[in-house]
């Protein structure tokens, strides 16, 4: 049967899909620690027709198809394929079976759909034209990711788009999120070191008091985006550790502290640690103390293109005409390293509901995603490649 975008998904693959997605979700593997599952997802690869397989990274699998229509552009197709440190708590049959490793965040979904996708495409060359690189992407998790690696190993080299996918539990199965401009933002991360001057919890004032210092320093820093932001732009400073003395009668010599910062304008994401650093030196300076600061940037903000957010979203009213197709949600400030390939061709990533309200959260011991949604994935994937390439 020749495949076309609105036709019925073969009821066997569907199952394998699923069969894929329990397998990966019961041997769930760390950020750049993806070796069985790389070799799991390159076994599959080479059973399918087609496709020249390669390994671009020890953790990584890269699958390219010609298309035998004729010619086209070149497609970058994304799934990531690493877990999380987190106990798994679902009771599911196919639970982790690594302890204190999950698949909490959908990749195990996202491999699956992939490589349903590649089993579809693969069939049939004579019904694509251009070229579609698969890539099964490892590290999405940690950075500076995965995805930044590929690029400088050159699997972007004359690609003309990019798309990718993620499953989102919070959303309901049935939903499809396809964005154009800002969708996900840039995630930075701080510490930072006050050093005083310690002594007894009786007698302060023979102490520089860390802890009052860090105090301070806490409720300044949220006067950056309340204060110092345009209200038109979009930030998030937040002071999530703080590290402090052990004993109630003594104030210690120092407190740590460290957090993240959330980003989508360039210029708000250069600007943030520079007000950060000179709120810091002001107060520290103030008390007689010093400090270290670091900063470390992490993943750009992902921003969807315009053109190709417009051609997805067609795709989506094809394949999925009996799902809901949102087109302008908020941004989230979640961050992705999918963004690193939109630096090389313009792309959009895709969001695929596969849950509810009531769903537990990404990164939580109770995650899981709806299998229904796994299709949907499957189906969006083949229509980009068949559109994109024309």
């Amino acid at each position: 049967m020749t495949q076309t975008l609105n036709s019925d998904f073969p009821a066997e693959l569907s199952k394998q899909v699923v069969e894929w997605r329990r397998h990966l979700h019961r041997h769930p593997e760390l950020s750049f620690q993806e070796h069985r599952t790389a070799q799991f997802v390159e076994d599959a690869l080479r059973k399918l027709p087609n496709l020249t397989v390669s390994r671009p990274t020890p953790t990584s699998v890269l699958a390219v198809l010609k298309g035998q229509a004729g010619p086209g552009k070149t497609v970058l197709l994304r799934a990531d394929m690493d877990a999380l440190p987190i106990e798994e708590e679902t009771g599911l049959d196919f639970a982790s079976s690594h302890p204190g490793v999950m698949h909490a965040c959908g990749h195990d979904g996202h491999t699956a759909m992939l490589l349903g996708a590649a089993t579809l495409l693969s069939a049939q060359p004579e019904m694509l034209h251009g070229e579609v690189r698969f890539i099964f992407q490892h590290a999405e998790e940690l950075p500076p990711g995965g995805a930044q690696e590929l690029v400088d190993a050159g699997i972007m080299d004359g690609v003309d788009v990019v798309m990718g996918a993620h499953l989102m539990s919070p959303v309901p199965t049935g939903v499809v999120v396809v964005k154009g401009g800002p969708l996900m933002a840039a995630a930075d991360r701080f510490s930072l070191t006050i050093q005083g001057k310690g002594g007894h919890g009786a007698m302060p004032h023979q102490t520089i008091d860390p802890v009052v210092i860090a105090a301070q320093v806490i409720l300044a820093l949220q006067t950056i985006v309340s204060r110092t932001l345009d209200p038109m732009d979009t930030a998030v400073v937040t002071v999530a550790t703080l590290e402090a003395g052990i004993a109630q009668n003594v104030i210690p010599d120092t407190v740590t502290l460290g957090g993240t910062i959330r980003t989508f304008n360039p210029e708000v994401r250069q600007l943030i640690p520079e007000r950060m650093e000179a709120i810091v030196k002001g107060i520290t300076q103030a008390h007689g103390a010093t400090y270290r600061f670091d900063y470390l940037q992490g993943y750009r903000a992902t921003t969807n293109d315009d053109t190709v957010a417009r051609r997805l979203q067609d795709v989506v009213r094809q394949v999925l005409p009996d799902v809901q197709l949102l087109t302008d949600p908020n941004p989230l400030m979640g961050s992705e390293d999918f963004s690193a390939y939109m630096t090389k061709a313009p792309g959009t990533f895709v969001l695929i509901g596969a849950g509810g309200p009531d769903a537990a959260p990404h990164h939580h011991p109770k995650f899981d995603v709806d299998e229904a949604a796994l299709e949907h994935g499957v189906k969006v994937y083949v229509g980009a490649a068949h559109t994109l390439t024309r």
